[in-house]
């Protein structure tokens, strides 16, 4: 086989970070990782409320409304429609609070929904969960079975914009056109979207929310919740607050005293992206990705699944039998981490799970080629 072209580096990218350089971070899309200069301005921030802690609590929430608002301009959002929470679960536990559903109402969710994000559905009302094949060819093949899931009882569909574990688009807006023509409400785990995605909030779901700390530079703990302006009475807070009365989104957001640096310091990550340059940035990642993923696909019993090009993650199945729970999953990742020296994601799946890598601006083809290396003989000796 011919070797394929290596993308070239981004320039300065990894000088950005603190990352070790002696393991190949491989798996941004779990943890994301935070820019040296967003670090820095937290910690200024920091310095602010130590030295002041009166004025730095009193000023909050108006200070929260400012960052909301910057955000709001990058993701193509109402700043009135969105709330800061601290990640993508607890943003779905409020959503479907705010559906108020009852015991015999039912959730469409899919067999590659995140676990505790559908596990807060299954707390809250009767699951439908539609068996989404990993290998199907694309996303009208993915529209398609998801509809035909669609029952009389299907009071919500929850579903990933960007699966996490398979990097699948799932909620596309022509599958969220077709299900509000069924007058089912729609909630997006967009965890993958903000800094992926150009529009993501496409199709603008009843309920959308996303991590800012993984493709948005953000600090630890930073995302926000948006919501449609029908069920924006109804999003409970997480904590009763002096903001109480003022309703979505300063009731969602407040928790009286709490570290709220990460948020303020968010709006600087997507700064930092926009000046990097948003296209430049998601050609480079997602060129990686692929380039990664066409090294691994050489090695006997892994097989490429199908993919959109212009993701910065890739996954692959690995050979049946291996990583089929959570437990042989973990077991894997850890061995290729200390073996290798790379951090990846490896899924559990019934039968046979798989590996999922990522490209960002400070990943280099040489770690790409590292893991491919290592990994066929370190899979043979398992």
């Amino acid at each position: 086989m011919t070797t394929p072209a290596a993308p070239t580096a981004f320039p300065g990218g990894p000088q950005l970070f603190r990352l070790s350089p002696q393991v190949a971070h491989l798996n941004h899309g779990s943890y994301g990782a935070v820019p040296l200069s967003v670090t820095q301005a937290r910690l200024r921030l920091l310095a602010e409320a130590d030295t002041d802690p009166d004025a730095f609590f009193v000023a909050v929430p108006d200070r929260l409304a400012e960052a909301r608002g910057r955000v709001a301009e990058h993701l193509g959002a109402d700043p009135e429609g969105i709330s800061f929470v601290t990640n993508a679960t607890e943003a779905a536990n409020l959503a479907l609070d705010a559906l108020r559903l009852g015991p015999d109402d039912e959730i469409l969710v899919s067999d590659h929904g995140y676990g505790t994000v559908v596990s807060a559905a299954a707390r809250r009302a009767r699951l439908t969960t539609v068996a989404l094949d990993p290998a199907l060819p694309d996303e009208d093949a993915v529209r398609r079975a998801v509809l035909a899931a669609v029952t009389p009882r299907t009071v919500a569909v929850l579903l990933d914009q960007i699966s996490s574990p398979t990097a699948r688009v799932i909620a596309t807006p022509r599958l969220l056109a077709d299900l509000a023509d069924r007058e089912v409400t729609t909630l997006v785990d967009g965890a993958h979207a903000p800094g992926m995605l150009a529009d993501p909030l496409a199709g603008r779901p009843d309920f959308w929310f996303g991590n800012l700390h993984k493709w948005g530079y953000a600090p630890p703990g930073s995302a926000v919740l948006a919501v449609s302006p029908r069920y924006r009475a109804q999003v409970p807070a997480p904590v009763p607050s002096w903001e109480d009365h003022r309703g979505f989104p300063r009731a969602a957001e407040y928790r009286a005293t709490a570290d709220y640096t990460g948020w303020l310091a968010a709006p600087e990550g997507l700064d930092l992206f926009v000046r990097l340059g948003p296209e430049r940035v998601r050609a480079h990642n997602s060129a990686l990705a692929g380039y990664g993923a066409e090294l691994l696909s050489r090695i006997p019993g892994l097989t490429s699944l199908p993919a959109d090009d212009a993701l910065a993650m890739r996954a692959l199945r690995l050979p049946p039998g291996m990583a089929r729970t959570q437990d042989e999953a973990a077991a894997l990742r850890e061995e290729i981490a200390a073996r290798l020296g790379c951090r990846v994601l490896i899924w559990p799946w019934p039968g046979g799970g798989g590996i999922r890598i990522c490209g960002q601006i400070y990943n280099v083809p040489q770690e790409y080629e590292r893991l491919a290396a290592g990994l066929g003989s370190l899979l043979a000796g398992r």
